[in-house]
């Protein structure tokens, strides 16, 4: 009799044991699901991230030396932060000057200075001016430094990507905030941020530095 209650409370037990059921196999749920706790927004900036590590890291770009390729390996970012994603007014600068850009090496690249981004973060009022290629019209380009640089990014500066359509109703996002080719390698040419666009705080969002 009590070998018979006893086989019954194991089959009882054993019926009622939720971690005895089927469980998805983890290494087949997909990457995307890997970021489920994170709002949206984050695991928008996350995705890209994936697929910008995987364009340099796979040497599918030509950016990084062959020494530092890694198929499994991943751009370093400061953790995605909507704080730092942040309204900001354009204001055209009319008559804008034509300046020929400081670089790592002796190029000097032409921009217009073409338009300003004001911004509030924190307590401090920002502006960066936002800089259009001679040579690539369409092109709209921020490179700004920040009191980060040095240390947890890379020392020259960081850039920021604009379109046409981006300034009707801007968004300065340094989350998306990225490395210049030459903090990679430095056989690339790259524009320095001038200095009306070096901020005197720290901007902890983006990308960090690579070596």
């Amino acid at each position: 009799m009590r070998i018979l209650i006893i086989l019954f409370v194991v089959l009882f037990v054993v019926a009622c044991d939720t971690t005895s059921k089927w469980k998805p196999n983890q290494e087949v749920i997909s990457k995307a699901d890997s970021y489920s706790e994170l709002s949206p927004y984050a695991k928008g900036v996350m995705r890209h991230r994936d697929s910008t590590s995987a364009m340099f890291l796979s040497g599918a770009n030509g950016i990084l030396p062959k020494e530092d390729l890694s198929p499994t390996g991943k751009l370093k970012y400061f953790a995605p932060d909507e704080a730092f994603r942040i309204k900001a007014t354009f204001t055209p600068i009319e008559n804008g000057e034509v300046i020929e850009m400081q670089t790592s090496t002796d190029r000097l690249p032409e921009y217009k200075r073409y338009g300003t981004l004001a911004f509030k973060l924190g307590d401090s009022d920002l502006v960066l001016t936002l800089y259009q290629n001679v040579e690539q019209p369409d092109y709209f380009f921020c490179p700004y430094k920040d009191s980060t640089n040095g240390k947890e990014s890379y020392g020259a500066g960081r850039y920021l990507d604009f379109t046409l359509g981006d300034l009707t109703d801007p968004i300065v996002d340094f989350n998306y905030a990225y490395n210049p080719y030459c903090a990679y390698n430095k056989e690339y040419s790259c524009p320095i941020p001038p200095r009306e666009n070096h901020l005197q705080i720290a901007i902890p969002a983006g990308e960090k530095r690579w070596h």
